[in-house]
């Protein structure tokens, strides 16, 4: 366990520490104070800005954990279905797309969805519309795109490896006590595949709370997460306290919701898909 231990020690505890460290200092335009205070909490607390963003956050974060066990789920359980090479040669061609950068694969979206992109394109080609769509880049809508693209490989694959454990004389053994397809699914293979689907609905759900590329690039003013005004205040206001309380927060709440769910799931099954 130690070379586990002090690799979250150095990577994980310190520079949260650290980061909490730094929320307590002060920011002036004459650079840092290590006096310590709470003035950075205190603007994230009078300032409702602050709260409007997080609460955008965690709603473009779930409804991205929806979108995404919806189309997965259903892919999940074709992959498990098949046999043999063409199994391996589908899970093949999932995988393949993310071999590349995470940057390229969400950049690629601005040509396809720009006033001269390849959407607008088409349906102007096809006589759907006379002029180009505005909103198909730069919104909240945008960033659900690019997210559910880049993230559903994270929830495929858990709920992939849980319906591929399953063993097939179970659903047969519903069918022959009289169980429809319909019935054997809802009572059977959901709820074995029931570990994978939390576990992938985890992982996109923290993934998606700290994105910052895809609204980056796609959200424009409407589509901005936390992890955008957190960069800001890095890189551009040097507002270094502020930035460090706001990570914090998000800390804290993505803790807090791993909690909730851990005591309500058990944390052996949350991550390791196994039943106690």
């Amino acid at each position: 366990m130690v070379p586990g231990l002090l690799w979250l020690a150095v990577f994980a505890v310190v520079p949260l520490g650290f980061l909490a460290v730094v929320s307590l200092w002060k920011a002036s335009a004459f650079g840092l104070s290590t006096d310590a205070s709470l003035d950075s909490y205190r603007i994230l607390t009078n300032d409702p800005v602050y709260a409007r963003v997080l609460w955008q956050t965690l709603r473009i974060a779930l409804v991205t954990t929806l979108l995404s066990l919806v189309i997965s789920y259903p892919l999940a359980m074709f992959l498990a279905r098949l046999k043999g090479q063409h199994k391996t040669l589908a899970v093949l061609l999932v995988f393949l797309p993310f071999c590349t950068s995470y940057v390229v694969r969400t950049f690629v979206w601005l040509p396809m969805l720009g006033r001269a992109g390849v959407v607008n394109q088409a349906l102007i080609g096809l006589g759907i519309i006379d002029r180009p769509i505005d909103w198909l880049l730069y919104s909240e809508g945008t960033v659900y795109v690019g997210l559910v693209y880049v993230y559903t490989l994270y929830m495929t694959l858990p709920i992939y490896l849980s319906l591929d454990r399953l063993d097939p004389k179970l659903v047969e053994a519903a069918g022959d006590l009289g169980a429809t397809p319909l019935q054997a699914f809802r009572r059977v293979v959901l709820p074995l595949s029931m570990p994978g689907v939390w576990s992938g609905c985890i992982m996109v759900f923290l993934l998606s709370c700290g994105a910052y590329v895809t609204p980056q690039l796609l959200g424009g003013t409407s589509g901005q997460m936390i992890g955008n005004v957190i960069a800001a205040q890095f890189l551009h206001t040097n507002n270094w306290p502020l930035g460090a309380a706001l990570s914090i927060v998000l800390v804290a709440v993505v803790i807090g919701f791993v909690f909730v769910a851990g005591r309500r799931l058990g944390m052996q099954e949350l991550f390791m898909g196994e039943r106690r």
